[in-house]
């Protein structure tokens, strides 16, 4: 019996243990990032300029597990067309600090709306948001209508997704922390793996995602965001922006099988006057398998 307890205790803890292990985000960590940093109430946050340093502003506003080099080819085809981009790392994610906070909508609307204040961006942008960080720019625009030139949602969270079982069994307290630190990982590779072959606007971006694996804190602010953010629809959010009458595009990958693309129709019955793009033969990663149909659908 004490043998037994002993290795179940030991089974319990490796997740743990394997977590705690993991390499900090430090200085040394940072040592090779592109872009700036800014300390922000609540830790340090990475951020990266594209393009001319006047023109017009797009913010670009990163998903659940892919840090802010995700918009890297979406980046230089706006630069081209004449904006100033601007993207960021979310807390946990990329070069950012990793709090351990409930990553919910007051998280990530106020780290965005701190962000854009520390740099002095006080007009008016084109707004994107890809998978999560389409919720995040939906909330962002509801409570900031009048920041607001364009809204674009590409493959956007909040109207129902399938991230698979484990998932569903996070919402378990321990138990889930333990499943998620367990089993997410190999999850995480082998979803990337499968996108390896794809053509990619973005170079070595299955290689950078799983780089992600490395670092302590990664794995708990997915959890936290499961838990909080996507744990929640945008119904109200989206139907506030319809009522501010926003400029909203929403883009959408035909074949994709985190965000389906039934949740075009959810979309539409919150706004009807959403713009919606379908591209054909694209997946989840729309934004950089298919960056120039994006670019075209936006004309």
């Amino acid at each position: 019996m004490i043998l037994f307890l002993v290795c179940f205790a030991i089974i319990c803890a490796v997740p743990f243990i394997v977590e705690s292990r993991r390499m900090p985000m430090d200085g040394v960590s940072r040592e090779d990032a592109p872009g700036q940093f800014v300390d922000l109430s609540r830790g340090t946050t990475h951020y990266r300029y594209f393009g001319p340093s006047q023109g017009p502003l797009a913010v670009c506003v990163h998903g659940l597990t892919t840090p802010s080099f995700v918009f890297e080819g979406l980046a230089e085809r706006l630069v081209a067309k004449g904006y100033r981009v601007l993207v960021y790392d979310h807390y946990g994610r990329g070069y950012s600090d990793r709090p351990k906070l409930v990553q919910d909508r007051q998280f990530f609307v106020s780290h965005l709306d701190e962000l854009l204040d520390a740099l002095g961006e006080e007009g008016a942008f084109d707004l994107y948001g890809y998978s999560m960080g389409g919720w995040v720019v939906t909330a962002y625009a509801a409570d900031h209508p009048d920041r607001i030139n364009r809204l674009v949602l590409l493959a956007p969270a909040g109207m129902g997704h399938d991230l698979g079982l484990l998932a569903k069994l996070i919402r378990w307290p321990i138990i889930g922390d333990w499943l998620f630190l367990g089993a997410y990982g190999k999850q995480h590779r082998e979803g990337c793996e499968q996108e390896r072959s794809l053509p990619s606007s973005v170079p070595f971006i299955v290689d950078r995602q799983q780089r992600e694996l490395n670092y302590k804190g990664f794995l708990p602010s997915v959890l936290s965001s499961l838990r909080g953010a996507l744990s929640a629809t945008t119904q109200a959010d989206h139907r506030a922006i319809a009522q501010a009458g926003l400029d909203v595009t929403a883009i959408w990958g035909q074949d994709d099988l985190v965000i389906p693309i039934s949740c075009k129709d959810t979309l539409s019955q919150w706004n009807p006057a959403v713009k919606q793009i379908v591209i054909p033969d694209a997946g989840h990663g729309v934004t950089y398998t298919h960056t120039d149909q994006i670019i075209t659908g936006l004309d």
